[in-house]
């Protein structure tokens, strides 16, 4: 991948378990569950599937003594997978009791996510604020102070429009607004360096629900701090309209090179499943070519000339399999997630396409003759023909993976 192309910003490096944040470390991928956390069950079983999609990091939700209760059993049994996703536990409103009360909790999480608008902290000695840093400190875990705007710090918003109000030209309420994320956020950060978080511990967020703020928060975020940064568009929504609007404005920001880790926060569709937010995004980071994930699959929207749904079907098909396969094709192959396969539908753009990629096929449109030349390194290596294309060309992929890819630990 092109990763020279966009210039990272500079900020502080972050371990998380296994996982390394900033610092020029690649942008991670996280995501969280949506399951009752005291249902263990469950809960291994969403983290492992969010993990085998490409989550790097998961969060789950702690807000109850059960939950709190079930997080030792619950790294257990997916260590006992061979899962070892680091789980980042997400605090609201009774953290620092849950921390204190379920050390043991407090030991397996990899990281604290702690809301300043909803913690409770105030300047006091013992406030909850403080026991949850103190708590990140005895166990030595990073933390994400994460603020969002729709619990943002009343008394953060309370000074600074009140200081708004006394300018000579005061500002626009929204622009206040977002000042005051900003500062709930550093302001916070600072207060947890002086209570002895170290600096290289600290991860912030900044998280609006529209594109336009969210980018104007974290450009001048940027400049205000080296924090590693956490980037999301909050309650993004269902669908298609959560996945654009997710895409458009952390695309802007990394392009800009803002953001060490990234989550994209679709409502899924009833029984619909939760791996849909990782790969969409690993797809925003691999078509800006900052990561690779997995084998990419180059198909036409098709037209007129296309009447068929053959090429659809094989290219639903094909990227479904390569997603399947990447699991064990991870652990097996080296760069495999760097091939590039073209499904195109019919002869005006489809022998172009499939040179350019690692494998591709191109499938007769209408009145073509019904003949798929499929093209491997840029040379037709042969020509499928039947109603077995597909199974076909399927193993072609197979076999180009197993002989193409040097198998990890095989290179001297």
């Amino acid at each position: 991948m092109n990763e020279a192309a966009i210039q990272r910003r500079p900020s502080q490096r972050v371990q998380v378990g296994k996982v390394v944040l900033g610092g020029g470390a690649p942008v991670v991928v996280q995501s969280m569950t949506n399951t009752d956390t005291a249902d263990i069950g469950a809960t291994v079983k969403q983290v492992y599937e969010l993990a085998q999609a490409g989550s790097e990091l998961v969060r789950i939700t702690v807000n109850t003594p059960e939950a709190a209760a079930a997080v030792p059993a619950i790294r257990k049994r997916l260590d006992a997978l061979g899962c070892d996703v680091p789980l980042i536990g997400d605090f609201h409103y009774n953290g620092h009791r849950l921390l204190t009360e379920y050390p043991e909790c407090a030991q397996m999480l990899a990281k604290y996510r702690i809301n300043p608008g909803n913690v409770g902290r105030v300047r006091e000695e013992a406030d909850p604020f403080t026991i949850m840093i103190e708590a990140a400190i005895r166990y030595g875990k990073p933390v994400r102070i994460g603020v969002n705007w729709g619990s943002l710090d009343q008394g953060v918003v309370v000074r600074m429009m009140d200081e708004n109000s006394r300018l000579p030209e005061p500002k626009d309420v929204k622009e206040v607004t977002r000042a005051a994320l900003i500062a709930s956020a550093v302001e916070s950060a600072k207060r947890a360096e002086q209570l002895g978080m170290p600096h290289d511990r600290i991860v912030l967020s900044c998280k609006v629900s529209e594109v336009q703020d969210l980018i104007a928060v974290y450009r001048s975020l940027t400049q205000q701090c080296d924090y590693a940064l956490h980037l999301g568009l909050t309650e993004a929504g269902m669908g298609s309209k959560g996945i654009v609007a997710s895409t458009a404005a952390l695309s802007v920001l990394l392009q800009e090179g803002i953001g060490d880790t990234i989550r994209v926060s679709l409502t899924p569709a009833p029984g619909g499943s939760r791996t849909e937010e990782v790969v969409v995004a690993q797809e925003i980071l691999q078509t800006m070519g900052l990561r690779a994930f997995a084998p990419m699959v180059t198909a036409c929207p098709g037209c007129g000339r296309t009447t068929s749904t053959v090429f659809q079907e094989l290219a639903q098909s094909i990227q479904a399999h390569l997603r399947e396969q990447m699991p064990v094709w991870r652990k097996q192959y080296d760069g495999v997630e760097n091939m590039t396969v073209a499904v195109m539908g019919c002869v005006v753009n489809g022998p172009g396409e499939s040179k350019l990629a690692n494998i591709g096929i191109s499938l007769p449109g209408t009145g073509e003759t019904p003949a798929a030349p499929v093209y491997i390194d840029g040379e037709k290596a042969m020509t499928l023909r039947g109603d077995n294309i597909a199974a076909e060309f399927v193993q072609i992929v197979d076999d180009y993976v197993a002989r193409k890819y040097v198998k990890v630990g095989s290179r001297k």
